[in-house]
């Protein structure tokens, strides 16, 4: 599965990652900042890398998980953080065997016409980044998924929890 990015300009010519309630990290945090140190040079460098989950606008995936009904969209169960169903669906892939997700720096969206040429102006357009040498350069150390994830039901209330919570 693979996610673009999704940027909003709140008011600033700066523009802010939209998707934090959904994107994590593959360690398990949220989208403000980019960690681990792997992860921030591929972002920098506008490769993909490795997340928990994401969805970001424009998503890709395999449908088997879906054919085959081991995924579904779905909302929160009962004892299981409240989140979105974008989150709870990677969640569900990675428990299902799925787990090879990633986002992919060199693809910015954002939500309207004139902004979406913007923040093609401020990051670059895909051609821009992408390279001959794309399977090489690419290739991404697939990781398990990390033992905790951030549950974030409003920007005020954030804990880490099991990413596992609720399943089998």
């Amino acid at each position: 599965m693979t996610c673009a990015f999704d940027w909003i300009y709140g008011g600033s010519d700066e523009p802010i990652f939209y998707d934090s309630y959904i994107a994590r990290s593959i360690n398990g945090d949220l989208f403000f900042e980019i960690p681990p140190e792997t992860s921030q040079d591929r972002f920098n460098a506008h490769r993909p890398f490795q997340v928990f989950s994401c969805w970001n606008g424009a998503v890709a995936f395999t449908a088997a998980p879906v054919v085959e009904r081991k995924v579904a969209f779905r909302g929160s169960r009962q004892e299981e953080c409240f989140q979105g169903e974008p989150q709870l669906f990677c969640k569900d892939m990675w428990f299902n065997g799925y787990g090879k997700i990633a986002v992919v720096p060199s693809v910015n969206l954002e939500y309207s016409n004139e902004k979406g040429k913007k923040i093609k102006e401020d990051k670059g357009y895909t051609s821009q980044w992408v390279t001959k040498d794309i399977a090489v350069a690419d290739k991404i150390e697939w990781q398990p998924p990390p033992e905790r994830v951030k549950c974030m039901p409003t920007f005020n209330r954030q804990f880490w929890g099991l990413w596992n919570e609720t399943l089998g």
